[in-house]
């Protein structure tokens, strides 16, 4: 028999009170109620003083008599929701580091994957809600890695604990105060160009996918390349108007790269992805493009970059990192740490350049 909201809200007293503590996950399953009605009732209860509400616990109100000293929450019984756009190529290790940092702390992770499909985001985060997540991490599919004005504010509404995974928000938008943890890919891309410049070379092409990425890898290119004082080189034709199909993207960018090196204009590229450079490396040879002697590469990625053909010099995010320190801080949030952070965090973590025989300096280990 359902009960009316004052006994629910009689009942959950009486538990907080015997226990001093309990997580929300657990009172939710001990009445038979589910997280979102649980959750109502404890915002009303607190609201009147009744009991205080910490990130994903029930606390007995300081000072008032109770039959238990209050606990500081743990990590047990905790879920934490995850957002991603696929589990496949790049999100595999970034997921991996969340779930491993979560299950270390004794919660446990769950997954919604929204393919990149319209309106799948906020889909994913109800069901996930709904199951009882408790704090989450989410990656929205938004095409330039940060929302356009007047989108994803439903991430602000949330009442749970949200942390941004590799997405940002503008200064400015409804979102740019929450928590994030992203790769620094404009660091990458810059430490790319100056890798190339100090083995000599003074016009170095891009040559990036369209993703959410691209935006900034054009933005660690473009102030690299001014700072270091290098040749400007021609855009490639990809950034103003998007390729139609895999096989036009491939077929533009080695007709930029064959224009450039035989005008003389370009000597290196950094090729983002490394799969793209796999593919692109072999047709240009058969132009008679030689690497690294006439084009050093680079490519942005590091998936499979050390196995190919000819080993590809690459920047390697560090996505298991991304994903374990967006966990972390989300559990802290959840005070599941003794001292979780008071002020939001930004966190950009740096890739690593890791050289092999494409750019044509020494390989320093694949």
């Amino acid at each position: 028999m359902r009960l009316h909201v004052d006994q629910r809200h009689e009942r959950v007293l009486q538990l907080v009170r015997e226990r001093g503590s309990l997580r929300v996950a657990e009172l939710a399953e001990e009445l038979g109620m589910s997280a979102v009605t649980l959750r109502r009732d404890v915002e009303a209860l607190a609201a009147q003083g009744l009991v205080e509400r910490l990130h994903g616990a029930v606390v007995w109100p300081s000072g008032a008599s109770q039959s238990a000293p209050a606990a500081a929450p743990s990590a047990e019984g905790l879920v934490v929701g995850m957002v991603v756009p696929t589990t496949e190529y790049y999100y595999a290790d970034v997921v991996r580091g969340a779930r491993e940092a979560v299950e270390a702390a004794g919660a446990r992770l769950t997954i919604g994957l929204s393919r990149y499909l319209p309106d799948e985001d906020e889909a994913q985060v109800r069901r996930l809600l709904s199951t009882g997540a408790d704090g989450l991490l989410l990656t929205p599919s938004w095409e330039r890695g940060h929302p356009e004005p007047g989108e994803g504010l439903w991430a602000a509404e949330q009442e749970t604990p949200v942390v941004l995974v590799e997405r940002w928000a503008p200064l400015g938008h409804p979102l740019a105060g929450l928590d994030r943890v992203r790769s620094d890919h404009a660091h990458g891309a810059a430490e790319a160009v100056a890798h190339l410049a100090g083995l000599g070379h003074r016009s170095i092409a891009l040559a990036v996918q369209e993703s959410p990425t691209a935006p900034r890898l054009r933005a660690g290119y473009a102030a690299a390349v001014a700072a270091l004082g290098l040749s400007p080189v021609a855009a490639s034709p990809l950034q103003d108007a998007p390729s139609r199909s895999e096989t036009d993207r491939f077929e533009r960018t080695l007709e930029y790269l064959c224009e450039g090196v035989a005008g003389g204009d370009v000597t290196a590229a950094i090729v983002h992805s490394d799969a793209d450079a796999i593919v692109l490396i072999p047709r240009l040879q058969a132009r008679g493009v030689r690497v690294p002697e006439d084009l050093a590469v680079i490519a942005y990625d590091d998936e499979v970059a050390s196995l190919a053909d000819l080993p590809l010099t690459a920047v390697a995010p560090d996505k298991h990192a991304v994903g374990a320190a967006a966990a972390k801080l989300l559990l802290s949030r959840l005070g599941v740490s003794d001292e979780g952070p008071a002020a939001r965090r930004h966190l950009d973590i740096l890739p690593t350049l890791r050289v092999r025989v494409s750019c044509g300096a020494a390989a320093a280990g694949a």
